[in-house]
C-alpha cells in the first residue's frame, strides 16, 4: 500500500478528500476538488500532491483541480513488481485522463512533470487545452550534460558511484528534508515539523522509495527514457507549433535542473509562450513563491477560454 493513510490531513494542512482509483493496475491516489475545465497539477521527486496544498483551494475556485500521486508516493500504492518507468507513469495519468473522460485541459507540470506532461499531451493532443510548465524540461540530453552536472545530478552520480544511491534515496523517511534543500528550497521557515512529516510519511520503508530511487537514475542516465521521449516530443512540438497557450514560472534559484536549459527547452517547444522568472526561488517553486506562482497561474487560464 501507499505511505499514507487516506483520511491523513497532516495538521489540517491537506484537508483534501482522498480519490483513488485501480484502473492503471494499482490503487492510485488524487485529488478532485471544483467543477469546470480541468486543471492537472503534475508532481515530480520526491513530493506528493501535498507540494500542491497551497494551489488547490484558489484554482478549484474557477476550475476542476485533479492532483495525482504517481505510482510509489504520496497516498498511491507502490506495487513491489512494478516497472517505475516514465513511460508507466504516463501511462497511470493517461489511465486516470480516461477514466474521468477530462477534456480541455490545463497540464501544470514541474520536475519529473515536464516529460510525463509532454509523453501524456503527444498521446492525448486533442484532450489538451494549455500548458504550464515551472522548473521542468520536456527532454534532451543538454538538459542534464550542459556544461557541468547540476548539483543535484552531481550529487545523484556521485552516490551511485560510491554504491550509496539506494542507502540514501532508500531512507527518504528521514532524510527527504535534506534532499529537497539539495534540490533547491529557498523558503526555510515553509520546513516545519508538519511539513517534513507530510513529505517523509510517503516513504516509511526502504520498500516505499522504490519509486523515489527510480526516477534521478533515469535523468542521470538518458537511455533509459530516450526512446519514450523521441516518440513524444514531436507531439509536443506540433502542439506548441499550433499556438496552445503554454506559460513557463521559473525559480532561478534551481539546484536540479539549469534555470537557462529549462527556459531555452520551453521556448523551443512554444515560442509564442511566456515566461515569467522568480529571482528568489527554487525547484520548489509551489513552495517557495505560491503566492505569486498561483495568480499567474489563474490569470493564465482565465484569459485563455475555450472558444
Amino acid at each position: 500500500m501507499g505511505g499514507i493513510a487516506a483520511d491523513e490531513t497532516f495538521d489540517g494542512t491537506f484537508p483534501f478528500r482522498a480519490h483513488f482509483t485501480t484502473r492503471p493496475g494499482f490503487r492510485m491516489h488524487y485529488v478532485d476538488e471544483g467543477a469546470g475545465e480541468p486543471i492537472i497539477l503534475i508532481h515530480g521527486e520526491p513530493t506528493w500532491a501535498y507540494l500542491y496544498r497551497n494551489f488547490i483551494p484558489v484554482l478549484s475556485r474557477h476550475f476542476r483541480v485533479i492532483a495525482p500521486d504517481h505510482m510509489g508516493f504520496g497516498k498511491s500504492e507502490t506495487p513491489a513488481t512494478a516497472d517505475y518507468t516514465l513511460d508507466r507513469h504516463a501511462r497511470n495519468l493517461g489511465s486516470l485522463i480516461e477514466e474521468l473522460d477530462l477534456r480541455d485541459i490545463t497540464l501544470v507540470m514541474q520536475d519529473w512533470g515536464g516529460p510525463m506532461g509532454a509523453v501524456v499531451a503527444s498521446r492525448y493532443p486533442d484532450r489538451m487545452k494549455r500548458f504550464v510548465a515551472m522548473n521542468t524540461i520536456f527532454g534532451t540530453d543538454r538538459n542534464v550534460r550542459e556544461e557541468r552536472l547540476t548539483p543535484w545530478f552531481a550529487a545523484i552520480k556521485a552516490m551511485e558511484e560510491a554504491g550509496q544511491l539506494e542507502a540514501v534515496l532508500g531512507n527518504l523517511r528521514f532524510l527527504v528534508g535534506g534532499i529537497m534543500m539539495t534540490l533547491g528550497i529557498q523558503r526555510r521557515e515553509v520546513v516545519t515539523d508538519t511539513w517534513l512529516q507530510a513529505y517523509a510519511a510517503a516513504f516509511p520503508t526502504f520498500e516505499e522509495c522504490r519509486a523515489a530511487i527510480a526516477f534521478p537514475l533515469e535523468g542521470l542516465h538518458l537511455e533509459r527514457i530516450r526512446e519514450t521521449l523521441v516518440a513524444a516530443l514531436p507531439g509536443l512540438y506540433k502542439l506548441g507549433q499550433a499556438g496552445v497557450p503554454a506559460m513557463m514560472i521559473e525559480g532561478m534559484r534551481d539546484r536540479a535542473i539549469w534555470p537557462h536549459v529549462a527556459i531555452a527547452g520551453f521556448r523551443a517547444f512554444f515560442p509564442n509562450g511566456t515566461v515569467h522568472e522568480l529571482p528568489n526561488a527554487g525547484h520548489f517553486i509551489q513552495e517557495d513563491a505560491p503566492e505569486t506562482v498561483v495568480p499567474l497561474i489563474e490569470e493564465f487560464c482565465l484569459r485563455t477560454p475555450t472558444s
